[in-house]
């Protein structure tokens, strides 16, 4: 069988799988050490097959940041975020971010990774902290309320919170005996027991 046959013969890619492989290649080496031709080996093409897909690495930076944070920033959209008690609304937040983690983990993963070395990493970082201040301000609401204790500050429970939700990256498996329903129940049990009056 001659190469060129052989190189028909193989799976073609579409954007999403590109996309997915260089995630995975980001988060194995880091998005700086990942030039096109890692990717393009761990793709099994050519270089200038990738640019088939994508115009250049960047872009793939910037669909996999808008995975993570497209997907952050929607639950705080959704009518659990914006309506009802304030300590019911932080709930379905936290519950909202954990889906998105674990359904979109290898994004969320570069995201928690970024270094802000680049322009586009520290226009991502400023949208991760407006979504901290917008969690911040839920839990202020909260306290203020008197549904949460308020002897601690806001920012605080806040990093306190996201830093348990975020380790999530580093161990959870997705379609192991742990359901992304189940982690959120732990996760919130474990959480607001001590928050909680």
């Amino acid at each position: 069988m001659s190469i060129s046959t052989a190189k028909r013969g193989r799976p073609g890619h579409d954007q999403a799988s590109v996309l997915r492989t260089a995630v995975d290649s980001f988060n194995k080496h880091g998005y700086e050490a990942t030039s096109m031709g890692v990717l393009a080996d761990a793709l099994g093409i050519s270089k200038s097959a990738i640019y088939h897909h994508v115009t250049s690495k960047e872009e793939l930076l910037r669909r996999a940041l808008e995975e993570a944070l497209g997907g952050l920033e929607g639950v705080l959209m959704l009518d659990g975020a914006t309506s009802g008690a304030p300590d019911s609304r932080l709930e379905f937040v936290l519950r909202g971010t954990i889906a998105v983690l674990v359904d979109r983990l290898p994004f969320v993963t570069l995201l928690l990774r970024l270094r802000g070395n680049t322009e586009m990493e520290r226009e991502a970082l400023a949208r991760r902290r407006a979504f901290d201040r917008t969690i911040t301000g839920l839990v202020s609401e909260a306290q203020a309320s008197g549904m949460l204790r308020d002897d601690i500050a806001a920012a605080t429970i806040t990093r306190l919170l996201f830093g348990t939700v975020n380790s999530i990256v580093e161990w959870y498996k997705p379609g192991g005996d742990l359901s992304a329903e189940k982690l959120a129940d732990d996760v919130l049990a474990m959480c607001f027991e001590g928050l909680h009056r």
